[in-house]
């Protein structure tokens, strides 16, 4: 077992690489174990690594109705951090930088557990700053906007 710190959009994540068979790994972020699949670059670079990404699955996910309460989120000197409280993929983001939001107003859309999920705000305020895009994959904790 290898062990890593991986720091991502300012967060520091604990990773351990439990199992690694050909392009399959086993790994585990923050006490979360996910089976993940390993691209090398083809073209020798001179730092080069692996690109991690959670294993997809096949078929649709369900849509829940009821929105995702955000994690407890922190201010800071450019606003408050709305940050993601499950890891998951964005799949379409509904405000952009300069949109006035209402606290319970639908800011993004995105698949975690199998399931599609309403990220809503969880304050007032203009949208400062988008911290994702459609399709990244964002761990637990991650910032996704910052609401000044």
């Amino acid at each position: 077992m290898k062990k890593f710190k991986f720091t991502i959009s300012g967060k520091e994540y604990d990773v351990k690489v439990e199992n690694f068979s050909g392009e399959n790994a086993e790994v585990v972020v923050d006490g979360v174990k996910y089976d993940v699949v390993v691209k090398r670059e083809e073209e020798e670079v001179k730092m080069s690594r692996p690109v991690v990404a959670p294993k997809a699955k096949a078929g649709t996910a369900p849509k829940v109705e009821t929105a995702a309460k955000p994690t407890a989120s922190a201010t800071h000197a450019g606003g408050f951090k709305a940050q993601a409280p499950l890891p998951g993929t964005i799949m379409k983001i509904f405000v952009k930088a300069g949109d006035n939001v209402k606290r319970g107003d639908k800011m993004l859309m995105y698949e975690a557990m199998k399931m599609e999920n309403n990220f809503l705000a969880e304050v007032d305020g203009v949208v400062n700053e988008v911290c994702v895009r459609e399709g990244d994959n964002v761990l637990q904790g991650a910032t996704l906007f910052v609401i000044g």
